[in-house]
């Protein structure tokens, strides 16, 4: 019996290290989350904000938080179609960024290794909280 449960045991431990290994970005992910245009993922944070309620206000909020961009730089880098790669380059990264814990898109946002794809699963993982109904005090992580 107890050798039944040692390999039981064992069975799970492999199919839990099989799906952390699964759940490492690829360099194929990682290289198509860059070229994205941010123009591209823009219009559907503000369909899924307003769905639920939420004000393109709000989500400018959230995305200045996290990249230090005002209204008018969003603008500037959707008309000049700007790419992910590009719009973490000129953003000022919040240090409290590294508060932001959580699964998106199936990935624990704190483990992702590439510092770029990190960041635009940050954004992501900030703008289902808001479309989730969170306090903007939540949302905005301090220490």
């Amino acid at each position: 019996m107890l050798s039944a449960l040692q390999s039981n045991f064992s069975n799970i431990c492999r199919c839990v290290s099989d799906l952390k290994t699964i759940m490492k970005t690829t360099k194929d992910h990682d290289e198509r989350i860059a070229n994205m245009t941010f123009a591209s993922v823009y219009p559907l944070y503000v369909a899924k904000i307003e769905k639920k309620g939420r004000t393109v206000e709000e989500l400018h909020q959230v995305i200045s938080w996290l990249t230090g961009f005002k209204a008018d730089d969003l603008q500037r880098l959707i008309k000049n179609n700007a790419t992910i790669k590009q719009f973490f380059a000129e953003a000022t990264i919040n240090p409290n960024a590294r508060l932001i814990t959580g699964s998106i898109c199936g990935y624990r946002v704190e483990e992702i290794e590439n510092p770029l794809t990190q960041q635009a699963r940050y954004l992501d993982k900030l703008v289902d909280e808001l479309a989730k109904g969170r306090k903007m005090e939540k949302i905005f992580r301090s220490p």
